[in-house]
């Protein structure tokens, strides 16, 4: 079977994709740069152009924020890539990544350093993930430049805002999963040694505005309805109801002023991460009882905003073929892996959602994602592009 696709392989190994990661990582494409992210973009839409097909820049949907007055305020996002390819073909694939990294303009972490020799690149973003996003492009020019290519449509999304949840490119990754027979996407290993993600739980972020009432803290606090001690009161409640499977964290209350003021106003951060579909429903009736709960006893007014932005990602029969795919192709290509379950979230949450089976750590080796200690295995560039070739022709000529 190697040998069959050996060409394919050659030329997936053989891609620019160490100078694409050093160009493209040092931009700033921090979630909430919009300048870095639309430079990013660019850059991306050249690169993709090699493919035959329709490449857009599409604008993503709108969004708002919660400010630390409890007040909502609109929100932009960067433009998404989209690229469409024989959408006529008998076999139809997704493949998504994102542009955007957790590093902020501000943020000191902003070079890259060559450690080992040149084996280890650190630097923001190089595993998480424009090194996914390089060998991305290489399997799929190097299944372009295979016979069996033509077998395969494919759309591939790349969006700008997946470190923050994708809330402007959530409808554009439900619209492209819609009639494929299974999806990529292209997040650092889960560790290392290659290992893949598996099981994921959803995630939900909210933010939870309490109003109050004012008053004196000395001639009449008796008055005043204090809505950071009732902010402070739900936070405990919803950590005291974690358990298996659902992690709450609350992690931030804003509000509060001068000591001599009863404070009217407060808002408390909080993420809740079920680990399946019934552990998302137990949580929102969690929400909903604790709030009224806390609003009577304190005699103050809340609203929830936010939701689970990213369902629970079980593994259910159609998605564990496709890792065994995987898995079986890897050791086919002499190194093997396996997969385990993790406690982070992506946008293989909202395709599964979707009903399409999906791997997606696809990308990269590498490690200490999220801080300035990320790094990058040079040598899985090449490992990983062969990888998805072989994956998306065994795709093109097995199914699942």
């Amino acid at each position: 079977m190697i040998e069959d696709h050996r060409a394919a392989l050659d030329a997936a190994a053989a891609a620019p994709m160490l100078d694409q990661v050093r160009r493209w990582s040092a931009i700033n494409s921090g979630s909430r740069n919009l300048d870095g992210l639309a430079a990013m973009a660019a850059l991306l839409a050249d690169a993709f152009a090699i493919l035959p097909g329709e490449v857009r820049l599409i604008d993503a949907a709108p969004g708002e924020t919660i400010d630390g007055r409890g007040q909502a305020q609109r929100l932009a996002f960067g433009r998404n890539l989209h690229v469409r390819v024989r959408p006529a073909a008998p076999v139809q694939l997704l493949l998504t990544g994102h542009m955007d990294t957790v590093f902020g303009i501000d943020h000191p972490f902003q070079a890259l350093t060559d450690l080992e020799d040149g084996a280890i690149l650190n630097g923001p973003g190089v595993a998480d993930m424009k090194g996914g996003i390089a060998l991305m492009l290489a399997a799929l020019a190097a299944l372009e430049a295979s016979p069996a290519g033509g077998r395969i449509g494919y759309e591939v999304v790349i969006n700008s805002d997946e470190e923050i949840g994708s809330p402007g490119s959530a409808v554009l990754i439900t619209q492209a999963a819609r009639g494929k027979l299974a999806a990529l996407t292209y997040e650092p290993s889960a560790l290392p040694d290659g290992t893949l993600a598996g099981a994921r739980p959803g995630s939900g972020n909210f933010s939870i505005v309490i109003s109050g009432r004012s008053a004196h803290a000395g001639r009449n606090p008796e008055d005043g309805r204090n809505a950071i001690v009732a902010a402070a009161d739900l936070a405990l409640r919803l950590a005291r109801a974690r358990r298996a499977g659902l992690s709450i964290n609350p992690a931030k209350i804003d509000g509060g002023g001068p000591n001599n003021m009863v404070p009217d106003q407060a808002v408390l951060r909080v993420n809740l991460r079920p680990a399946l579909p019934e552990d998302e429903t137990m949580a929102r009736r969690l929400i909903a009882d604790l709030v009224r709960a806390v609003a009577t006893e304190h005699d103050v007014a809340i609203h929830v905003h936010g939701g689970f932005g990213r369902p629970p990602k079980p593994i259910d029969e159609q998605a564990a073929k496709l890792f065994r795919l995987v898995e079986e192709s890897a050791a086919l290509l002499g190194r093997p892996i396996a997969h385990k379950p993790t406690g982070g979230v992506c946008d293989g949450n909202n395709i599964a959602a979707c009903g399409v089976p999906v791997v997606d750590t696809m990308g990269a080796r590498g490690g200490a994602i999220h801080s300035a200690d990320e790094y990058l295995i040079v040598e899985s560039l090449a490992e990983r592009a062969q990888l998805s070739t072989l994956v998306m022709l065994r795709l093109a000529s097995e199914g699942l």
